[in-house]
């Protein structure tokens, strides 16, 4: 089977980052990605927590640090045998493992504790579903951002980093 795995575009307030999502491996993952996309969900949130050693998560909040309404949460395909390594992008979570909605993050560092070990609850891990092709210097750049606590929240970014538009660009 040679289907094209789709390309997306993200376009930030620091650069621009392409993403080729793995639809064959991920496909509900990918299937709820790009239907955020295709809502323009993400056009306006921020990256609103950032670890320079670990990850830069975005997808969900304003820049006043609200939460967007979200589409129900999706299962759980972390045992997809995608790993959670430099440069990929997996679903943000809470502990239950099928929680993920429209919450991602960028591994800028291989996680691999974060990686399905077993079917519990502890062991399941994040859903990896797609790998930066381009624009990882845009990442590089981004997690060495300036953070504080903003609430409740840690690792905010004193300035805002925005997601300005993401698009499908293409099926490669």
């Amino acid at each position: 089977m040679t289907e094209k795995n789709p390309v997306v575009q993200m376009q930030t307030s620091m650069g621009d980052i392409t993403i080729e999502l793995d639809a064959e491996k991920a496909p509900i993952t990918v299937k709820n990605f790009l239907a955020y996309v295709q809502d323009g969900f993400y056009e306006g949130t921020i990256f609103h927590r950032i670890i320079g050693n670990f990850m830069v998560q975005g997808g969900g909040m304003t820049a006043d640090m609200k939460e967007k309404k979200n589409k129900a949460p999706i299962k759980n395909e972390a045992d997809n045998g995608l790993c959670n390594v430099r440069g990929s992008i997996a679903m943000a979570r809470t502990q239950v493992v099928d929680s993920a909605t429209s919450q991602f993050f960028f591994n800028v560092v291989d996680n691999d504790f974060l990686n399905h070990k077993s079917k519990t609850p502890a062991g399941y891990g994040y859903a990896v579903f797609g790998k930066v092709t381009q624009g990882m210097e845009v990442l590089d750049t981004i997690r060495q951002v300036k953070t504080g606590t903003k609430g409740y929240h840690q690792d905010v970014p004193v300035e805002p980093v925005t997601i300005d538009k993401v698009t499908l660009v293409d099926a490669e």
